[in-house]
């Protein structure tokens, strides 16, 4: 575990150190705490990497085993504090990994979308939920079958032979809004590629806005009203189908190694964009670097 924890702390410093210093540059009175950013960053994908996605439980976990590492760690309040002052920082991070990995591949044609829900409150206390009203409202989720407080998290991503697909664009929208609504608003750009997408995306408009960058839009047929599909359409949607697959597995490997899914014990705006950014920076490290 201490080779671990070196290797992250080494991994962290060398992207402050070769980024452009715009990305994280403190403009505060206190622009060299002695508690710093990087051991802050550290402590979080750690605590993560050792199967604890909360705050609290990262805190006392680093507190009683690794306090001799970390001579300045601070109160859990200041630590809390600190931590939801880091969105654009764990943006920066994501961003700048997922950069090399890129400039080391021969880039994939293909792509898939989708999104999937990151929930601050369910069922019935879906209607009640007040956290996060700037960003987050009332939505539902098809797969699980149910209503939901929180946002939406859509992924385009390059499909990859026999690996996860490699985020290749991401943006958060409010749980209210349909996947095909914020892809028109987000106005997507791609190369010369195919776009595999479910049910939800069929629509003549983005079919024209992807077609004039010569992307061709592949989506399920849907069954018409009254009925059936023959053989060749079945057939048809099942290779779709498959050639989606890789995203649905990427979101549950999202949340099988961060708990994103689960924001219930979020309690403000900043701490709901660190529950997305932050978890979603440690994803995309494990990633690059099979951590």
């Amino acid at each position: 575990m201490e080779n671990q924890l070196i290797q992250l702390y080494l991994r962290v410093c060398h992207t402050y150190d070769t980024c452009s210093k715009s990305c994280f540059q403190r403009l505060s009175n206190n622009s060299k705490p002695a508690f710093t950013d990087q051991e802050l960053i550290t402590i979080f994908f750690f605590g993560h990497d050792n199967g604890l996605f909360q705050k609290k439980a990262i805190y006392k976990f680093t507190r009683n085993y690794w306090k001799d590492w970390f001579p300045h760690l601070p109160s859990y309040q200041t630590f809390c504090y600190r931590l939801n002052l880091l969105e654009q920082t764990f943006q920066a991070l994501g961003g700048e990994w997922l950069r090399c990995v890129k400039a080391e591949m021969v880039p994939e044609l293909d792509r898939v979308i989708d999104s999937f829900p990151v929930m601050l409150a369910q069922h019935g206390h879906a209607y009640k939920a007040r956290v996060g009203r700037e960003i987050a409202n009332r939505g539902y989720c098809a797969a699980k079958k149910t209503h939901f407080h929180g946002v939406r998290l859509h992924l385009i991503g390059q499909r990859r032979s026999g690996q996860l697909p490699l985020p290749d664009q991401l943006w958060l929208r409010e749980a209210s809004t349909h996947d095909l609504s914020s892809v028109r608003e987000q106005r997507i750009h791609l190369p010369t590629s195919s776009l595999f997408g479910d049910k939800a995306f069929p629509d003549p408009t983005l079919e024209q806005m992807l077609r004039e960058q010569q992307t061709r839009l592949i989506t399920p047929l849907k069954k018409p009203k009254g009925g059936e599909l023959t053989q060749t359409q079945k057939s048809y949607n099942r290779m779709v189908n498959r050639l989606r697959q890789p995203v649905e597995s990427f979101f549950n490997w999202l949340n099988e190694k961060t708990q994103i899914q689960n924001a219930s014990k979020v309690r403000s705006t900043e701490s709901l964009l660190v529950q997305c950014w932050g978890k979603l920076a440690f994803a995309v490290f494990s990633l690059v670097f099979n951590y």
